[in-house]
């Protein structure tokens, strides 16, 4: 476990350096892209490493739900091979996502990072499946495995008050 905070605490160093870096693109949305693509990234990653430590999905979880209330990432949905939701910030959200990238949802690009036809997915802000909430979303394809990883920033976090 003290390997792994260290780990976060490396990620997080890395995730800062990205926001630094990303503040010479040439627009907020841009910027905010690229700083989520890192922190999906470092969450892949994350998730390989905890996984192969043996960590539980609930100290897993903890770990997302700790870095969200410490971050400005709203939400974590990790997936499996299937799309069905394996780590998540969000305890008792019944999610799934689609397998096929064509379908017509706004989940439905995420299809693509699990059969491999795309390794980074970025969605503009735009009104969620779940509820209808709006959510700017960013995925990556998994390390591990085939899976989704995404991270969500909600409206009125990414354009502050």
């Amino acid at each position: 476990m003290r390997k792994i905070l260290m780990a976060i605490s490396l990620c997080t160093c890395f995730i800062l350096t990205g926001a630094v870096l990303a503040e010479g693109t040439s627009s907020a949305e841009d910027a905010a892209s690229n700083h989520m693509v890192a922190e999906a990234k470092l969450t892949a990653h994350f998730i390989d490493a905890a996984v192969k430590a043996g960590m539980s999905s609930e100290a897993i979880n903890a770990v997302l739900a700790y870095v969200a209330q410490h971050s400005v990432i709203t939400e974590f949905w990790i997936s499996d091979e299937h799309g069905q939701i394996e780590f998540t910030n969000i305890p008792g959200t019944s999610f799934s996502f689609p397998t096929d990238p064509k379908s017509d949802t706004q989940a439905a690009p995420f299809a693509a990072l699990l059969s491999g036809s795309q390794s980074v997915v970025i969605q503009k802000v735009e009104k969620r499946e779940l509820d209808g909430a709006l959510f700017k979303y960013v995925g990556v394809a998994g390390v591990d495995k085939p899976r989704i990883v995404q991270v969500g920033i909600s409206a009125a976090e990414l354009h502050g008050p």
